[in-house]
This record gives structure tokens, sequence and C-alpha cells, in this order.
């Protein structure tokens, strides 16, 4: 009996490849400058939508960064998406949960997307764990992607949880 473990491997290639090569494309000198320090606290620039947001890093433009493991509905239209159901409430809950807030970065295995944002887990200056504050009170929803799966388990228990208890986007 042949093995699957070719075919398994050659399609986690597939989908993680074009993450490390938009990775490999970025000189490790931007990356450098450009990523946080994990223990330093940064400010909240602006809210593009309940899953990505803009921190003061000391650079005018700032470093737009995005959580990982999660997804919020789309809060805005534009060339290629519609506004989403509950994506208006979820952008409107981040914008009020980070009010005056700061926030401390972590990363995972891959520090940015294809697109060129951070990718992070983010904590508030008192501990709490954004990304998963925002599954579990039905502000985000779980969307795991090769390689940065370190809370996928823990996406997918605190999403069950929000479902089963009819929050925020799953109370409707």
């Amino acid at each position: 009996m042949k093995s699957i473990f070719p075919k398994i491997f050659l399609l986690f290639l597939l989908f993680t490849a074009p993450v490390f090569i938009a990775c490999s494309n970025i000189p490790d000198t931007e990356i450098a400058s450009s990523q946080p320090n994990k223990s330093k606290l940064y400010s909240i620039k602006k809210i593009v939508d309940g899953d990505t947001f803009w921190i003061d890093n000391g650079v005018a433009k700032g470093l737009k960064i995005r959580l990982i493991g999660v997804n919020a509905p789309e809060s805005r239209k534009t060339n290629r998406k519609d506004v989403e159901y509950f994506g208006k409430e979820a952008k409107n809950y981040l914008i009020k949960f980070l009010s005056n807030k700061r926030v401390r970065l972590v990363y995972d295995v891959a520090p940015k997307d294809r697109y060129g944002r951070a990718l992070a887990y983010v904590y508030l200056e008192d501990g709490t764990f954004l990304n998963a504050h925002l599954v579990k009170n039905g502000y985000a929803s779980v969307m795991t992607i090769p390689p940065n799966v370190k809370y996928a388990d823990y996406f997918v228990k605190l999403q069950r949880e929000a479902r089963l208890n009819k929050r925020g986007l799953w109370g409707r």
C-alpha cells in the first residue's frame, strides 16, 4: 500500500508556499525595522475592521497588524468584497474595546502575510488576549492559515462556546 504522506506534504507546500515566498521577498532589515519588539506596548492609530488595525511604531504611516487565527466579517465594501453580516458591529466593538489602550504583539512562524501586513497575536496591557477575546465574544470566527497555528485548537473551542451561547454574530 502506498503512503499518503507525499500527497499530504505536497498539499501542505501548495498552501503554505505563498506565505513563505511572500515572507522571503521581504528583506530581513525591513522585517527587523518594521516588526515591533514583543515586550513593547504600542498605541493604536486606526482600526481598519474587526481583525485589522494600524499601530504607532514610530514610523509616520505606522504598521498594519492582522490578527492571527481569526477572521472578522468585512465592515466595508471594496472592489472585491461586500459588507458582511455583523461586520460593522465587529469593527465598532474593536474601536470601543481598544480605545485608549495599548497593545503588545507576539508573532508566530510567518511574520507577514502576502499583503505585507504584520501577523500577530495581540495582548492588551492587562493581559487580555485580543484574538481569543474576539472569538469568545462572537466578533470574529476562527480562520487558521498554516504555518501560524499555535492557538488553532483553543480558538475552535472558544468559537464552539460562543455559538452555543449565541454570542455576537452567532446571536441572531
